[in-house]
């Protein structure tokens, strides 16, 4: 019998550990104003050492030019034992020696042999080398004798110059350091925890108060404490308070309409049904209409046909408008004046002494449109107008619609202007958006949305391009450019039916 071998377990690698960076801008805050802080003190510690090594070394100096005043008081001009004595124990001098005249002159001779000295000229230092002198000190071998030259004070003469071990300097410079350490980080700190405090309560606190009230919105949009308190603030906590506030406002706007989107598709669900039963008996009659065999019922038929199919259709698209998208548009080439024909008549565009049509479109233009859809488009647009102008006190029902066509760039342009009252302003901004946009008492502001979603499946769109007091232009924009018509019978057409009127 074989055995089967199974391979042996691959140890997964371990994780690689991630820096435990914190989290929270706070603690963050914290951690970037103690490095700001102490990067401070470190840019400040250069300056601050090289400062007072160069005052200690020109108190050596002073200390040896005061030696030269009192050998000038001698006859031999040198220092005596005791005072050459003195001036080491206090300066630390083991040579001092001062130039007169281009002379240069030992004051205090060394006592012993000594190493060659490192020069500190302290009259000519570039900031350069003035910053690297305490490091340079401090980095010096043991035993190291230092030269230091500067200009006089006390005397006249080119400078004054003394030669003393730099072992003191190294130790008064450790010991400096470690009281200035001392003194930058409990200053630092200080600074730190003020500059900590004020950026916690003017900042930090502020975006804590913005983000958790974020957090709530997005857990209950309709907690009325989810809301932002927008404070008096003019700076951008105070835009960011202000913008959040717009935005909770307009997605509870949005929301709301959804909600209304919801509770719609419900109800038409519920009435689609008996509907489509009502729509039923309807093209039964119709049929029975269609047995009479009486002329005028025939002429009359077809038109009855159409709107019968189209509220079927209409009652089946608005159950699915808050559920779906509008189905794809079958696009083909549609004599446009026909349609606006058909259009206006179901939009009751052709009263006698009522609202009228006017146009100046060649009846052999076409579109790239579905029949079907466009005719929706149009239809609310003419039934919106009309509506409108009888809507207006002192027009007494009357006014006209005007379609003119316009070509260019690959694109179809129908404008159409009214003589109505115009939209109001509070109206123009959410025109297009369905519930919110209506502009008469008892919309639902359906009819523009659904309108430019169906201009914009065609690759267009449908836009207000002015309104006002004179009345409103739109315009209705589809892809592409047909050729026009050549064969007469096919001008009768309506689009998706038989012969019009």
């Amino acid at each position: 019998m074989t055995e089967t071998v199974s391979p042996p377990d691959i140890p997964t690698p371990p994780a690689a550990r991630r820096f435990p960076w914190p989290r929270g801008l706070s603690a963050r805050l914290l951690l970037f104003t103690a490095f700001v802080v102490t990067l401070a003190g470190l840019m400040v510690l250069p300056p601050t050492l090289a400062a007072y090594e160069e005052q200690w070394l020109l108190d050596r100096v002073r200390a040896g030019e005061l030696a030269s005043t009192i050998a000038e008081s001698d006859p031999e001009l040198r220092v005596s034992d005791s005072v050459a004595g003195q001036l080491f124990d206090q300066a630390g001098a083991v040579t001092v020696a001062v130039q007169v005249d281009g002379a240069r002159r030992l004051v205090l001779p060394p006592k012993v042999p000594m190493q060659t000295p490192y020069l500190v000229d302290l009259r000519r230092q570039n900031p350069g080398s003035w910053l690297a002198a305490p490091f340079f000190t401090l980095t010096s071998p043991p035993g190291s004798m230092v030269r230091v030259m500067a200009e006089p004070r006390f005397r006249k003469a080119e400078f004054v110059e003394v030669v003393l071990p730099d072992a003191p300097l190294k130790a008064q410079l450790v010991a400096y350091f470690w009281r200035l350490a001392a003194i930058t980080v409990f200053v630092a700190g200080l600074a730190g925890f003020f500059v900590y405090l004020f950026l916690n309560i003017f900042l930090v606190r502020p975006m804590q108060r913005i983000t958790r009230a974020m957090e709530q919105f997005r857990a209950d949009p309709a907690d009325p404490e989810a809301r932002i308190v927008v404070s008096k603030r003019r700076d951008e906590i105070g835009r960011a308070e202000l913008e959040l506030d717009r935005m909770q406002t307009d997605l509870l706007t949005a929301l709301a309409s959804k909600a209304r989107l919801a509770a719609l598709g419900e109800a038409v669900a519920k009435i689609n049904h008996d509907l489509r039963n009502m729509l039923t008996s309807a093209q039964m009659a119709s049929d029975r209409l269609a047995a009479l065999g009486d002329p005028k019922v025939a002429q009359a038929l077809p038109r009855l046909e159409r709107a019968l199919d189209r509220a079927i259709t209409l009652a089946t698209d608005v159950m699915t408008y808050g559920k779906s998208r509008e189905p794809a548009p079958v696009v083909r080439p549609t004599p446009l004046r026909a349609a606006l024909d058909s259009a206006a008549e179901d939009s009751g565009l052709v009263a006698a002494g009522g609202v009228a049509l006017e146009t100046v479109i060649d009846p052999r233009e076409q579109v790239l449109a579905d029949p079907d859809q466009l005719h929706r488009i149009l239809t609310n647009l003419l039934r919106n107008a009309r509506e409108a102008i009888e809507g207006a006190p002192d027009r007494g029902g009357k006014g006209r619609v005007f379609v003119e066509l316009h070509r260019g760039d690959g694109l179809s342009i129908l404008r159409l202007s009214d003589d109505g009252p115009g939209v109001p302003q509070r109206a123009q901004a959410n025109l297009f958006q369905p519930f919110v946009g209506s502009v008469r008492r008892g919309g639902t502001g359906l009819g523009l949305a659904i309108a430019r979603e169906l201009a914009q499946g065609h690759g267009g769109d449908l836009v207000l391009v002015e309104t006002g007091p004179g009345g409103s232009v739109f315009d209705l924009t589809l892809s592409g450019v047909p050729e026009p018509l050549t064969e007469p019978a096919a001008l009768a057409a309506a689009p998706g039916d038989s012969a019009a009127p």
